[in-house]
C-alpha cells in the first residue's frame, strides 16, 4: 500500500519537495547514478571527490548526466575544451586518422608532429608573442609539458656552468605546475608535498608580483624560472607586466631561463594567442608549455622553445613513448588552427566583458559576499568572503557547473565558443544560487574537490 506524502519523515517530505523544485536535483542514493558509482567506486584509486551527477554525454557548452539532466557547463573541463563539447569536425578527424594511423612511437617520422610544431611555431610568431620561438616537443600532458621545460632549464644551466652549480628552479606561491615528481616539487603547497617528500632539491618559492625580492631570489646558481602569467589553481591572480620584465632581466643578468606555464591561461583564452602577447619583447619567455585546450579533451601536450635552449638539447636528453603521435597532432593542429582564429579571439574579448558586467550587478546585490573579480578574457576569477562550496552546489542543481580555485574563490573558464545567451543564461542561475546559498533559510552542502589545488590547510 502506498505511504501518502504527507505521512512520511520530515526528511523525505524535504527531499520531495527540493526534487520538484529543483531543475537539476542531485541523484539520490536510490538513483541509477548511485548504483553505477557504488559499483565501480571499489576498484577506482580514491583520487578525487566528485559531486553526485555521473556525466555521460556532451554537446558545445552542454553536458547530460545518467539521469538525462543537462548542465550548462562554465568549467570546460578545467579550461580545456575551449571549443566545446564533442566538437563535430574533432569526431571526424578521430575517425578518419584512427583508420589510418594511430600510432609509431617517436623511432619513426610521422608528418602531423612536425606539421603542428610548425603551425606553432609560425602562428606564435606572427601574434607577436615569443619572438624567439624555434622548436616544439610534443608530449601528453601539461604536467608532463612543464617536466621537459625543467630537465631544458636544467640542461641549459649545466652547459652554461659545467660543475653543476647553476642549477636551482625558481616557482611562487599559489602556483601549479603539476603532480608528476618535478612539477609537483615548483608547486609550493604542503598539502600536496608534504606526503611526496622529499621533493626533487634545488626548487625556491618566491613571492607573486614581488619586484622587490626578485634579485635575491634568482641568483648565479638559477638555471629556470617558471611562471604562470595568470595563475589558474592559484585564484586567477594576473601578473604585472612590470613584474614579469623584472623576471627577464634578471634571469638575463645570471643566464637563467624563463618558463611560461601558459597551459590554463593561453591558446587565446585571454583573448590573445598567449597571455603574454601583449608584453613587450622584454617579458618574452624563453621556454612556453601548453597542453588543456590544445587537445580540446584529448592528450597532448607541448613545450616550445627559442633556439638558444633548443640547442642545449640533445638526442637521448629527453623522449615520450606516446608523445606526438599522429591521431593527438593531427587533432592538436585543427584545435589551434581554430583557436587562433581573430573572430573567435575578440568574441573572447567581448564574452569576458559580458561576465565582468553580469558580476557587476551581482557585486552590487551582494557587497558584503564579493570583493575582487580578476582574469582577462574568459579566465575569470570571483573573489568572494565566504566559502563558495555551497554555491556550487546550488548552481549545480540548478543546471550550471562552476568550480573554484584559489581561496574562496569562483573560477569562470567557459568554452570560448559560449554565445552571449548562454553567458546571461548561466548568470542568471548563478544569481539564484547565491541567493540559495546566502539568503535562504536551508543550508546547502557544500561541494568540496572543485578544483585541482586545494589551499593550504583544506
Amino acid at each position: 500500500m502506498a505511504v501518502p506524502a504527507s505521512d512520511l519523515y520530515p526528511e523525505s517530505n524535504r527531499d520531495i519537495s527540493k526534487e520538484a523544485s529543483l531543475p537539476t536535483p542531485d541523484p539520490p542514493s536510490d538513483s541509477a547514478t548511485a548504483a553505477l558509482v557504488n559499483e565501480h567506486a571499489p576498484y577506482m584509486v580514491a583520487t578525487y571527490v566528485r559531486p553526485p551527477p555521473m556525466m555521460v554525454k556532451g554537446e558545445g557548452c552542454y553536458l547530460w548526466d545518467v539521469e538525462n539532466r543537462r548542465y550548462l557547463d562554465f568549467t570546460a573541463g578545467i579550461a580545456v575544451n575551449a571549443l566545446g563539447h564533442c566538437d563535430p569536425e574533432m569526431g571526424k578527424l578521430i575517425s578518419q586518422q584512427a583508420r589510418t594511423l594511430v600510432h609509431t612511437s617517436n623511432l619513426y617520422h610521422n608528418p602531423w608532429t612536425g606539421e603542428l610544431s610548425k603551425l606553432i611555431v609560425s602562428k606564435t610568431r606572427d601574434s607577436g608573442s615569443m619572438q624567439s620561438a624555434s622548436k616544439v616537443f610534443v608530449c601528453n600532458s601539461g604536467s608532463e609539458a612543464n617536466e621537459a621545460a625543467i630537465k631544458f632549464a636544467r640542461k641549459v644551466g649545466r652547459i652554461r656552468e659545467p660543475s653543476g652549480d647553476k642549477y636551482e628552479i625558481v616557482s611562487f606561491q599559489n602556483s601549479f605546475h603539476g603532480r608528476t615528481m618535478g612539477a609537483l616539487s615548483a608547486t609550493p603547497n604542503p598539502k600536496y608535498q608534504k606526503p611526496f617528500s622529499p621533493m626533487v632539491p634545488g626548487f625556491k618559492y618566491g613571492t607573486f608580483n614581488d619586484e622587490a625580492g626578485i634579485k635575491k631570489l634568482v641568483t648565479e646558481s638559477t638555471c629556470g624560472v617558471i611562471i604562470e602569467p595568470i595563475q589558474g589553481e592559484g585564484g586567477v591572480n594576473v601578473a604585472t607586466v612590470p613584474f614579469l620584465q623584472a623576471l627577464r632581466k634578471r634571469c638575463d643578468e645570471v643566464g637563467a631561463v624563463l618558463i611560461y606555464d601558459e597551459i590554463q591561461c593561453g591558446l587565446s583564452r585571454t583573448g590573445q594567442l598567449w597571455a603574454h602577447q601583449a608584453m613587450p619583447p622584454s617579458a618574452h619567455p624563453d621556454i612556453l608549455t601548453t597542453a588543456k585546450a590544445l587537445g580540446n579533451g584529448f592528450p597532448i601536450g607541448a613545450t616550445m622553445v627559442s633556439e638558444e635552449v633548443a640547442q642545449c638539447v640533445v638526442t637521448g636528453d629527453h623522449g615520450t613513448t606516446f608523445g606526438g603521435n599522429p591521431l593527438a597532432c593531427r587533432l592538436a593542429h585543427y584545435i589551434f588552427s581554430r583557436l587562433s582564429e581573430p573572430e573567435l579571439q575578440q568574441g573572447v574579448l567581448e564574452k569576458g566583458q559580458i561576465f565582468r558586467n553580469g558580476f557587476e550587478t551581482l557585486r552590487q546585490k551582494h557587497p558584503e559576499i564579493i570583493s575582487e573579480v580578476r582574469g582577462k578574457g574568459l579566465i575569470l576569477g570571483l573573489q568572494l568572503t565566504r566559502d563558495p562550496t555551497p554555491i556550487i552546489t546550488a548552481a549545480r542543481e540548478r543546471g550550471l557547473l562552476v568550480i573554484t580555485c584559489g581561496t574562496n574563490t569562483l573560477r569562470f573558464v567557459p568554452p570560448l565558443i559560449i554565445s552571449n545567451e548562454e553567458i546571461q543564461q548561466g548568470l542568471e542561475i548563478l544569481g539564484q544560487a547565491m541567493d540559495a546559498a546566502f539568503n535562504s533559510e536551508d543550508v546547502i552542502p557544500g561541494t568540496k574537490g572543485q578544483q585541482e589545488m586545494a589551499p593550504p590547510g583544506r
